[in-house]
């Protein structure tokens, strides 16, 4: 695979419930993970569910990172989808967990890119304007 980034597909329970349902302070928690990444934050859009729960996305220059929750299993599902060498998910990741109060995390990590015959790190190069 040409790869062109690093996906960690998070579940984190035991967390506690009213930080799962209360929507600026998860963007609050979102928001400062991307930055203890390293990654640059574009935008970041959440929504509350009635009666509970919550999802949202913080946009990265890098790819993207999201969660939701359900407050009533004490669960939140978390994607941390960075492309580049200068960004480090796993800090995101650590940060969110602790401020989660989550008792146990189950991550995954999936390379992201381009089938091929071996593997390799593609590094991202900025690509030229056409002017058009």
């Amino acid at each position: 695979m040409k790869i062109l980034g690093r996906h960690l597909v998070v579940e984190l329970s035991g967390c506690n419930t009213d930080i799962l349902n209360d929507q600026q302070l998860l963007e609050k928690h979102l928001n400062e993970a991307v930055r203890k990444s390293g990654a640059t934050i574009v935008k970041s859009v959440f929504h509350r569910y009635n009666p509970q729960g919550v999802s949202g996305v913080v946009v990265i220059a890098e790819s993207h990172i999201s969660i939701h929750t359900w407050p009533e299993y004490g669960y939140a599902a978390v994607d941390y989808f960075t492309c580049g060498t200068s960004v480090d998910p796993y800090r995101a990741h650590h940060y969110l967990k602790e401020q989660l109060e989550a008792s146990e995390a189950v991550c995954q990590e999936l390379p992201r890119g381009i089938p091929s015959d071996h593997d390799e790190i593609v590094s991202h190069k900025p690509v030229a304007s056409s002017g058009i």
